[in-house]
């Protein structure tokens, strides 16, 4: 659970390092406004996409946990079925 907590603040640290990092880059490069606005637009829809790709592997690492969980939890509840039946 611990490694969870510690690889979730890495990778929003490392997105909000690369949101950040982009953003100072468009804006400090000697482009048109409206090139500018394009490049904006499109690291933004970037920065989405990971978003989205992370909270994807979140979700699908989440379930793979409650799944475990939940076979661990039938296993003891056998477990002390089977204790009682033979008491």
């Amino acid at each position: 659970m611990e490694n969870d907590n510690n690889t979730g603040k890495m990778l929003g640290a490392l997105l909000l390092g690369a949101a950040i990092g982009g953003a100072l880059g468009i804006l400090f490069a000697p482009d048109k406004g409206s090139e500018t606005r394009r490049k904006i637009s499109a690291k933004g829809e970037d920065l989405t996409d990971s978003m989205k790709n992370s909270f994807q592997a979140l979700l699908h690492e989440a379930k793979e946990e409650v799944e475990l969980i939940k076979n661990k939890g039938k296993e003891l509840l056998n477990h002390d079925l089977t204790s009682l039946d033979k008491a």
